[in-house]
């Protein structure tokens, strides 16, 4: 299986390629003028003086015999000097006098008889003659171990100057591409074609930073006319403040982060000095190179604001339309009314009565159901208005109309026949019932009817009822209305305010 190696951006192998150049000027210098110093050479000095001096230190104290001394004095040495490793004074042809360390272990002459850079051996005197020697043995110049190696102090100044000058070359070239101008990489051709889009366009790289704005997108506000190029895009307030959302929860964030297009996103941008905000349609495609890297996002902005500006006219219209529908449907209610009604007492008129009654009558008789017929007159009317005026005499016929109405079904049909006239269909009513019915009627208009007339207070007012039945053979509701009538015509006869039920050539009643 293939192991895919991580790949550096474009930046990073730039930094890369800038801290190697600095690198191997610094060798190419070091070279030739030697400004780094030898470090072999450094340590063959040092031990040069530190082997001397213990070499003079040595002969002085064997000259005075104190061995105990000269004992102290080696350990003092290698305690004090890291880079020994032991040392010893020898005496030609004899053994060792005093050491330190594990000399042993670590001493291991040349066979030459010569020193070397970490065993030195230096003659000691006594009376000017060869007395013995000090052997000292000291540690590698360079290191043993891989700890060493990466603690050695020029390769810690290599690895600290290169990763300084990565770190600093990164950075600033990071900092400079932000603000390259893009004409540079971006042909002039195709900024041409992006700005012929009647779409605002908005190229953004992989950090959500603008790379290219066309023509139509730098119309959308004042603030787009200003340099943006390299400007992360959340910091044009004017432009992400309309989706209310988090950094993270911008379209084109969504459409990076899965790689699939979003569309139909709306945006209201406000401009400064208009009452309007510019209604947009977002739409955000991930840009993907060869290998299905992401590298940026295409934005596009679609601006729909005479599409709204339309839309907002058109709900006026309709609106206004209905409004109007409205009027139409109450003004032909009203004409309905009037064209069915009595005006003064909203019972229904004569012809819109007939109408009703003619197709109800011909039903009920097809399917031999009950219907019955009151008819109706004030007692004395003509007295009310003799005696108060027509307009008292219209306050009575208003008030006995509204008894007439109160006392009857959502099917009763209450017409106002004449003058001071009424009559009333009941579908479905027996004789009996229609009896019950108008002397409820009667007696309503008796105890009520009165009272309403505040102009003349204690008038008394009463009605006459005649009552038929569709049973005594009525071929239409004008004779069954004529029967009803002969009915009443019984009840003022017989004394006025009292029903009467048509029974053919005679009628009977109750008197009251």
């Amino acid at each position: 299986m293939k192991i895919p190696f991580p790949t550096l951006n474009p930046i990073s192998r730039i930094a890369l390629g800038l801290v190697a150049l600095v690198l191997s000027m610094l060798m190419v210098v070091d070279m030739v003028f030697g400004l780094i110093p030898d470090r072999a050479d450094l340590a063959r000095e040092i031990r040069q003086q530190i082997s001397e001096g213990l070499a003079v230190q040595s002969a002085a104290l064997l000259q005075a015999g104190d061995v105990p001394t000269l004992q102290q004095t080696l350990g003092e040495v290698l305690s004090r000097n890291k880079e020994l490793r032991s040392l010893a004074v020898r005496q030609h042809g004899g053994g060792i006098v005093a050491r330190a360390g594990e000399h042993e272990r670590y001493w291991q002459p040349p066979e030459d008889g010569s020193s070397t850079l970490t065993q030195v051996r230096v003659p000691v005197l006594s009376d000017g003659k060869p007395w013995g020697e000090v052997e000292l043995s000291f540690r590698p110049v360079l290191p043993e171990t891989l700890a060493g190696w990466l603690s050695y102090p020029p390769l810690v100044a290599l690895g600290t100057i290169g990763l300084g000058t990565f770190l600093a070359f990164y950075l600033y070239m990071r900092r400079v591409l932000e603000y390259l101008d893009p004409s540079t990489a971006i042909p002039d051709r195709v900024r041409t074609a992006f700005d012929t889009l009647a779409e605002g366009v908005l190229i953004l790289d992989k950090q959500s930073r603008v790379v290219l704005a066309n023509r139509a997108f730098r119309n959308l506000h004042p603030q787009a006319q200003e340099e943006i190029t390299g400007k992360p895009v959340v910091e044009m307030e004017w432009l992400v403040g309309g989706f209310h959302v988090a950094p993270g929860e911008f379209p084109w964030s969504r459409a990076m982060a899965s790689r699939t297009n979003i569309s139909d996103e709306t945006l209201e941008i406000a401009r400064p000095g208009e009452e309007e905000p510019v209604r947009t349609i977002v739409g955000c495609s991930p840009v993907l190179d060869g290998h299905g890297r992401l590298r940026g996002c295409l934005v596009s902005f679609s601006d729909v604001t005479m599409l709204h500006r339309i839309n907002d006219q058109l709900l006026v219209t309709l609106t206004d339309l209905e409004s109007s529908r409205e009027e139409i449907r109450r003004q032909n209610e009203e004409l309905h009314r009037l064209a069915t009604r009595d005006p003064m007492t909203g019972c229904l008129n004569r012809r819109a009565f007939f109408g009703s009654a003619d197709p109800l009558y011909a039903q009920l008789k097809e399917n031999g159901e009950e219907v019955c017929c009151i008819m109706s007159d004030i007692d004395h009317f003509k007295s009310f208005n003799d005696r108060y005026g027509h307009a008292v005499g219209d306050q009575v016929i208003k008030s006995v109309a509204k008894c007439l109405g109160s006392e009857l079904r959502e099917v009763d049909m209450l017409c106002r026949y004449g003058g001071e006239e009424f009559c009333i269909m009941l579908p479905g009513s027996t004789p009996e019932q229609a009896l019950d019915v108008a002397e409820r009627l009667r007696l309503a208009i008796e105890q009520h009817a009165g009272a309403a007339v505040r102009d003349i207070p204690g008038i008394r007012i009463t009605s006459s009822f005649g009552v038929a039945s569709i049973r005594l053979g009525a071929k239409d509701p004008a004779e069954l209305i004529d029967q009803a009538d002969n009915a009443l015509y019984q009840s003022k006869q017989n004394g006025r305010n009292r029903v009467s039920l048509w029974a053919g050539e005679r009628s009977v009643g109750a008197e009251h």
